[in-house]
């Protein structure tokens, strides 16, 4: 299982929000790090093809995801940024709108929620609206809409962005757990999200990827003149290093 970007440029207008990125994502957890207008969003949003990108090509086990159009879609589950919930709606009833928006067959609707509400501890809650969730189980709603399906590849767009940090420890764990047999995209600023889960990580500056390793190879390539602090170097001083202002490229 292969997901594989090529040359992938995407601007708008005269900004280029991603250049010439080129990378394979295969089976495991994936952090994409990097500060506010990095390019992490176009770059999940060209993937779902909700962007159109100017160049370059995606392909899934080697077919072009144009191509593969509603295969490609099934295999893939999207968390967007943004809480874009209906909170009139039970998280069941949100569940089932969203696996009929997805096609899933209508038979198999009810045994698929009860399916992502256990994986996402949201059982016991499923008949209470939304609209009364805290930030942390709306989150949860929306790992479970990604999760509809069981795709293969999950791409999830600053998952603990606003939570504090119990509940953004809680996701993480959930997405951890959650991440087996799948490609899964992580794309967030938060250091610390990163650290604990992901296999690889990528750093993106300016739409370009700059970086990519594991936390303890992007750790080691710090200069070792690089001692802004007393501690040993993490990988908040590898941002600070390659993702700060004052970087000199």
């Amino acid at each position: 299982m292969d997901l594989r970007l090529e040359n992938v440029t995407k601007k708008f207008g005269e900004t280029v929000a991603l250049n010439q990125f080129s990378y394979t994502f295969h089976q495991g957890i994936y952090g994409i790090l990097g500060a506010n207008g990095a390019g992490k969003s176009t770059m999940m949003n060209l993937i779902t093809d909700n962007l159109k990108r100017d160049s370059g090509s995606i392909t899934f086990d080697g077919k072009e995801v144009r191509s593969l159009g509603v295969d490609f879609r099934r295999v893939l589950g999207y968390m967007t940024q943004q809480q874009g919930l209906y909170e009139g709606m039970t998280a069941e009833s949100f569940l089932v709108y969203m696996a009929r928006l997805k096609e899933i067959p209508r038979k198999s609707v009810k045994a698929e929620v009860q399916r992502v509400l256990e994986m996402t501890n949201l059982a016991d809650v499923q008949h209470h609206k939304v609209g009364g969730f805290s930030g942390g189980m709306k989150q949860r709603v929306l790992l479970a809409q990604a999760l509809l399906g069981d795709p293969q590849v999950l791409i999830l767009d600053e998952p603990t962005a606003g939570l504090d940090p119990r509940e953004r420890a809680r996701l993480r764990d959930h997405i951890y757990r959650l991440a087996q047999d799948r490609v899964v995209l992580l794309a967030t600023h938060i250091v610390s999200d990163i650290e604990a889960i992901a296999d690889d990580i990528l750093l993106l500056r300016r739409g370009q990827l700059l970086r990519s390793g594991t936390a303890r190879e992007l750790i080691d390539s710090l200069p070792p003149d690089w001692k802004p602090v007393l501690h040993a170097p993490s990988l908040e001083d590898v941002y600070l290093y390659y993702l700060g202002e004052d970087y000199h490229e």
